[in-house]
């Protein structure tokens, strides 16, 4: 490599950079914040999940003073509408879909920035909406790989219940992922659960049979807003022995970026007590 070319990829791979295509599959991209190296000589990495309108730039942009103050790495994967054909913008959410194991994706992304920066070996992520989807269900499936969980708003919610099947319940969760889900390692992991207290809509997550998601065991939540999903998924997490604080964030709807402030807290609290 020449000179020139070593210094232009260092002046970009600071910073925000650009979209990065990911070598496992390059269908999927991502993009990073790198601030200075700490004077521990290791970052922090935190994961930002998008939701189904894919804003992934503006949430690593929302971030990026905060990584800066914390020495982290704000990473912020893109996974494009329509992989799995016209109309599919909700295939990430499931973690696993149509052949696609995006769990692995985003881990292979993860090995690239460590390839190239001293990362810890764990994370924090955070996702709101369909992000908040990703979120939870990946701590089901990783929960070695976080060091606190913020999810934010899921319309949709997977249980800790083996009476139904994925993505509803655990029940099938082995034969998606190799194993049960690791109950004690999820206990270990830190959770912030964040939703407006104006966020009633539900026109975009109303169930009924013969919709994508629906299967039995969904029914509670055919009209069910938000909030109310939420506090299903707190209380599943909290039954199985999580850490979970719950933040009904006043004022506001389904606003991703208003929850940022909550989540910033949140995580700082962490990172003050050394636990990320």
């Amino acid at each position: 490599m020449s000179e020139h070319k070593a210094r232009e990829l260092a002046y970009y791979n600071s910073g925000p950079t650009p979209f990065y295509a990911c070598a496992y599959d390059q269908r999927f991209s991502y993009c990073l914040y790198v601030p200075e190296l700490p004077t521990s000589g290791r970052y922090r990495l935190i994961v930002l999940i998008h939701g189904t309108n894919r804003p992934a730039e503006r949430y690593r942009d929302k971030f990026a003073a905060f990584g800066k103050e914390h020495g982290a790495i704000i990473m912020a994967p893109l996974f494009p509408a329509n992989i799995s054909g016209p109309g599919d913008l909700s295939g990430y959410k499931r973690i696993r879909f149509d052949g696609i194991a995006y769990d692995k994706v985003l881990l292979s992304m993860i090995d690239e920035v460590r390839a190239q920066f001293p990362v810890d070996d764990r994370f924090l992520m955070h996702g709101f909406s369909g992000g908040g989807h990703f979120t939870h269900r990946f701590l089901y499936a990783h929960p070695g790989k976080l060091s606190g969980a913020a999810i934010g708003a899921p319309g949709i919610v997977t249980l800790l219940d083996d009476r139904h099947d994925w993505p509803i319940g655990t029940r099938d969760f082995a034969g998606l992922f190799g194993a049960p889900p690791d109950r004690g390692a999820i206990a270990r992991v830190p959770v912030q659960i964040a939703v407006g207290d104006q966020d009633t809509e539900t026109w975009e997550i109303s169930l009924s049979p013969g919709d994508d998601w629906w299967q039995p065991g969904a029914e509670w939540q055919e009209r069910a807003t938000r909030i109310v999903r939420a506090g299903r998924l707190r209380d599943s997490l909290a039954e199985a022995g999580c850490e979970v604080r719950f933040d009904l964030v006043p004022g506001i709807g389904h606003d991703g970026g208003k929850v940022v402030p909550a989540v910033q807290q949140w995580m700082a609290g962490l990172i003050a007590e050394g636990r990320a």
